[in-house]
This record gives C-alpha cells, structure tokens and sequence, in this order.
C-alpha cells in the first residue's frame, strides 16, 4: 500500500530582496519600491521503498539557485501591455510607460517573461523552474508541488502543480 507524505521546505535562506512596481492600468503603476521576499516549497508524494519521497536536497539547492539570481535586482515585466523594455546601445534598459522612461544599468535588472511583476506570476515562475519537463518529479514519484512567496508576512501567493492535470 503506498504512503503518502509532504516535505515542506522554508529555510532561512530560502529569500531575496528585489524591487519592483505593479502596473494596474495604462495610466497607473505603484511607485518603485522593494521587498524582502520569502519561498516556500511544498513536496507531496508517494514515500520510496527507501523511506524517502525523494532527495529533497535537489530542490533546495535549486529553490536557493532561483533566489540569488532575483535577489539585489529590480523585475520588470518583459510581456507587459503598457511598459516597453527595450535596451539602449551600451546594453543598459529603458522602461517606457505613460510618458515616463526610466533607466536602469543591465546589471541591475532581471526582466521576467511574465505580465506583471506580482506574487502571483512571481511564486508561478519559481515553480514551472522547480517542476521542469515534469521527469524529476516522475522518477521521485511526486505527484504535486506548491510554492509560496511572500512579500511580508501575512501576504503571500501560492501556485500548484498537480501531475494529475
């Protein structure tokens, strides 16, 4: 008979500091400003015939992989409907919206192929990275994923992945 259990992963370091501003129209973004994030990670599965669910050590060094690349960055959204992200001839970014151009040096700026830079598109883009082709998960018999991010405590998004659809 299979057990089933759930490995839930919050380390310390499991966080990144990041800026960033919501865009609600074409007209009205927030001001830019930051946040000290946290992550999350939840496992569900089938326990192996080792006693195990699966080497979770794998997914917390991607988890941390995952945060140190956003962390000390400013996200800007590459598929927005209202900012255009373009980058300049020395390579620097210029984002356009409403008027406005603000400019940031490239080193200082992860750009996400996502609407808007929100804990919803944030917490599903860490996840889709931890899930992969799906082929991790199968062979440690993990049948649903949710990640959480938080941007204080009290305000978080979760997203969940289920290999049942």
């Amino acid at each position: 008979m299979a057990r089933t259990t759930t490995i839930e992963l919050h380390k310390e370091d499991m966080k990144f500091a990041a800026g960033h501003f919501t865009i609600f129209s074409a007209t009205h973004r927030e001001n830019m400003h930051g946040h000290n994030f946290a992550v999350f990670v939840s496992l569900t599965g089938e326990v192996l015939d080792n006693g195990m669910l699966a080497d979770y050590d794998i997914f917390k060094r991607m988890a941390l992989e995952q945060c140190r690349a956003w962390n000390e960055t400013f996200m800007l959204p590459a598929h927005s409907r209202h900012l255009q992200v373009e980058r300049d001839a020395r390579g620097d970014v210029i984002a356009r919206f409403n008027g406005e151009e603000l400019r940031f040096l490239s080193r200082d700026v992860t750009i996400l192929p996502v609407e808007n830079v929100s804990l919803e598109e944030l917490s599903r883009l860490f996840g889709e990275k931890l899930v992969g082709d799906g082929e991790l998960m199968r062979t440690s018999r993990i049948s649903r994923v949710v990640v959480k991010c938080s941007s204080e405590p009290g305000q978080n998004c979760s997203w969940e992945w289920n290999s049942h659809g």
